[in-house]
């Protein structure tokens, strides 16, 4: 049955229990799966377009516009050839496009399973965790710090939860909650540990009727704005050819409807109807490459922003450290002995989900005999959990049937806040700053007394080694050009003795020296520092913003609920391996595996994927100034159409195919950040253009002046040369070195190969074409051979030309006043 907030709101837990048919021992795996059924699983449902709608959304648009009226126009003016061929272009450009997003979307659900959160029920008397979607109305659960609140609960059992809540009502401070009150889906618990009744789940809780408000930012990622920079420049292009054409066409008196089919043909050979596929390709691919190396990729875009990574802020603990936490030394301190230290630190430590301190101590006192069997007469009456602000627990204990007092272990300079000793203070902190330099971190520990006074029982000194992978990680990242910076809550001492063991420098600052300073102080600072010490979570965020501000893209580890804005606002948030639920829904990349090495890995494979997509981009705008210059200029000078329509779909059809098979392809070893640079991307692409502009006019020369070759022969000559060289330039551009300096995959070299011997047995047999035999094909072959090798050569020379400042100002600056957009 459905039961509103305001109805649970004023009724008791046990009217609650009885409407649900509960108990406060949950529900048993039997009543669990009744209730599934009844209810459906606990998920916000998504609006899935109906597949038929998809397949004709590829039928709808822009470019499908134009082919479709081109499509009508060969019907008007009777031009079967191209009719026939503009509709199997239009229905094998629909059914690809179609093919290719289902295919992606299907393989990102699948990576989103794998990233599934787990919600703490109690099933079958027995505490158990079980993926949120399984969660019913009558289910008692546990939350605590980092969970994803998994579905309406009205609070039952435990002290308090802060709770995160400005995803669902815009409020930024988080809320304080206590039994009897209502935690909402979808909220995030900062603080605290309680326990709760399942009242709404799915599309009936409040975060399921608020879905259609709640709504996310949308930033163009880099990617999308070179996309739209490359569109700019090509459809400028095509303007200006195409209106040249027309008004010669005109001028010429031609036949009005023909230089219409002809320049709506031109537009769409030259247009890159298959960019938005070959790059989702692309990027997909590479997400299931990447989740082989054990990294998930949320958001498609970030593997472009983690290509483009400079800068590296990594945890220390558990990241580069092995998290396996051993006791160094104890100082015991006012009569206490190290037993005794060790002992009330346990009772301050949780038994139940451990973290790695509280199960080194609790290790080291059960090791003790008589401790062990001591503990038995303790009992925990109330226990507050570690949370990153406070950095302390507390418990509050009962001793037999004499005494109650709390407990309270943390660092040491928030325990000392509970004592009035300053001679006292001053020794601790001695201590302290003498374990930190051997690279111990300090734990406090305190008790209060009879009378409710605390005293400090003394120190506990921790011990965590770096793992033994961490230093060639890190050396790894230095060598690939991203400055690697550690980051980490433990004192500063301790941070830099880390620092000096993995051969990091010990530059490491505190938060004050950036906060609150100029903006030219603040971003040199950071960039200097090898790392940070001391830090909360909100410093995290504040050196992200600092060097995103100076124009850095930054890549943040993390693990934590606190840090969770920060690996939203970095460029490139990953969420390591055991990270709480609240880290992994603000990361773009989540591990699924610990270590540092895994982020090394993926940042590699994330450089492979994006060097096929600027490779694909200047194939891409090169063949379109190679097909638009070069036919305009032929028209312009000539009074000659050097291909018809028919042939210019059967080159748009033809690129088509070899292009979706770059997501395959193998690449050059690639050692540092990728960026879009749109002045090296379409520089290279204009010249590479232009090269082929040339060698078509010379060979269009040779055909039509000296070997006195007929209209129709001459046309399919030159159709032959744009397909057979155009293809070849794919070889070109996939190497910054010369073409054989990396050896293609089989699937991309067969697939150009096939498709330039398809085009080569269409001319010489002469369908839809004109036939011109076996000797000018092999002619055509010799001919783009030579041009290829000629291009490979001319294309290191010409890298050096763009490398040069003074060149490379001068043009950026022409370029910025060509595609700025108003």
């Amino acid at each position: 049955m459905e039961i509103s907030v305001e109805d649970v709101k004023k009724i008791s837990t046990s009217e609650l229990m009885e409407k649900l048919s509960t108990s406060s021992n949950g529900l048993s795996s039997d009543e669990a799966l009744k209730l599934l059924k009844i209810y459906g699983s606990n998920e916000i449902e998504e609006s899935e377009q109906n597949h038929l709608k998809k397949l004709f959304s590829y039928f709808w648009g822009p470019i499908p516009w134009m082919i479709e009226f081109a499509l009508i126009l060969s019907l008007l003016i009777q031009h079967w050839p191209e009719f026939t061929v503009i509709l199997v272009l239009l229905l094998i450009n629909g059914l690809i496009g179609f093919w290719q997003e289902d295919r992606a979307d299907n393989a990102i659900e699948l990576l989103k399973e794998k990233l599934a959160y787990n919600a703490k029920l109690l099933r079958d008397g027995k505490w158990t965790k079980i993926p949120s979607k399984n969660v019913v109305p009558g289910d008692v659960a546990r939350i605590h710090l980092g969970d994803i609140v998994p579905a309406d609960i009205k609070l039952t059992e435990g002290d308090y939860v802060t709770v995160d809540e400005s995803s669902l009502t815009g409020e930024s401070l988080p809320v304080d909650k206590k039994v009897g009150d209502i935690c909402y889906s979808g909220s995030i618990i900062q603080k605290g540990q309680m326990s709760g009744i399942v009242f709404a789940t799915g599309m009936n809780t409040f975060f399921g009727r608020a879905a259609g408000l709640v709504s996310k930012v949308s930033t163009k990622s880099h990617l999308q704005k070179a996309v739209i920079t490359i569109g700019d420049y090509l459809i400028l292009l095509d303007v200006i050819m195409v209106a040249l054409i027309f008004i010669a066409g005109l001028i010429r008196q031609e036949n009005f409807f023909d230089i219409l089919g002809f320049a709506l043909v031109l537009t769409i050979a030259s247009i890159p109807v298959a960019q938005p596929a070959v790059l989702s390709v692309t990027l997909t691919v590479g997400a299931m490459a990447l989740a082989k190396k054990k990294a998930i990729v949320s958001k498609l875009s970030a593997i472009e922003e983690m290509a483009g990574m400079d800068v590296l802020f990594s945890d220390k603990t558990g990241t580069l450290t092995k998290n396996e936490i051993s006791i160094a030394q104890i100082e015991s301190c006012n009569g206490f002995t190290d037993e005794e230290v060790i002992f009330f630190a346990g009772l301050a430590s949780l038994r139940l989900e451990q973290d790695p301190l509280d199960k080194a101590i609790l290790d080291e006192m059960e090791n003790t005999e008589t401790l062990s069997k001591k503990f038995e007469n303790y009992k925990m009456l109330k226990f507050n959990p570690f949370d990153p602000i406070r950095k302390s627990t507390e418990s509050e204990i009962q001793y037999k049937d004499e005494c109650k007092f709390k407990v309270s272990k943390g660092a040491p300079q928030v325990i000392l806040t509970l004592i009035n000793n300053e001679i006292l203070k001053s020794k601790v902190e001695r201590n302290v700053n003498h374990f930190a330099d051997k690279g111990y971190r300090s734990l406090g520990v305190a008790r209060t007394d009879k009378e409710g006074i605390w005293e400090f029982m003394g120190l506990i000194a921790l011990y965590d080694p770096p793992k033994k992978s961490s230093k060639k990680t890190i050396a790894d990242a230095k060598s690939m050009g991203i400055d690697f910076k550690m980051v980490t809550g433990d004192h500063i001492a301790i941070a830099k003795q880390i620092a000096k063991e993995l051969d990091l420098s010990t530059n490491i600052k505190l938060p004050i020296t950036f906060l609150d300073q100029p903006k030219w102080k603040a971003v040199k600072t950071v960039e200097d520092a090898s790392g940070f010490a001391e830090v909360f979570p909100e410093h995290k965020y504040k050196i992200v913003e600092i060097l995103q501000g100076a124009g850095k893209i930054v890549g943040m580890t993390g693990d934590g609920v606190n840090d969770a804005p920060a690996l939203k606002k970095a460029d490139a948030g990953i969420a390591l391996s055991k990270a709480t639920d609240a880290a992994k829904s603000a990361a773009d990349i989540v591990l699924t595996k610990p270590g540092l090495s895994v982020i090394i890995n993926a940042i590699k494979e994330s450089y492979k994927i994006f060097h096929r997509m600027k490779s694909y981009s200047i194939y891409r705008v090169a063949e379109t100034i190679r097909i638009l210059i070069f036919v305009a200029m032929v028209i312009l000078i000539f009074n000659f159409y050097p291909v018809t329509a028919i042939m210019l779909v059967f080159i748009a059809l033809l690129d088509d195919i070899p292009v979706m098979t770059i997501a395959y392809d193998k690449t050059e070893k690639i050692n540092s950040p990728q960026k879009w640079d749109m002045y090296q991307v379409l520089g290279m692409a204009t010249f590479l253009g232009i090269l082929g502009v040339i060698s078509s006019l010379l060979l269009f020369y040779v055909g039509k002046v000296i070997l006195n070759l007929d209209a129709g022969v001459l046309q399919s000559l030159i159709f032959l040369k744009l397909v057979v060289a155009g293809h070849l330039t794919m070889f070109v551009t996939r190497n910054t070195g010369h073409f054989w300096s990396t050896r293609p995959s089989g699937i991309f070299f067969w697939s150009v190969i096939s498709t330039d011997i398809f085009a080569t047995l269409l001319v010489i047999f002469g369908v839809f074409l004109t036939p011109i035999g076996w000797q000018l094909a092999l002619l055509v072959w010799v001919y783009s051979l030579v041009a290829f090798l000629i291009e490979d050569q001319l294309k290191i020379y010409f890298a050096r030309v763009l490398e040069n400042n003074e060149f490379k100002n001068l043009n950026i600056r022409l370029l910025k006043n060509i595609l700025t957009r108003k």
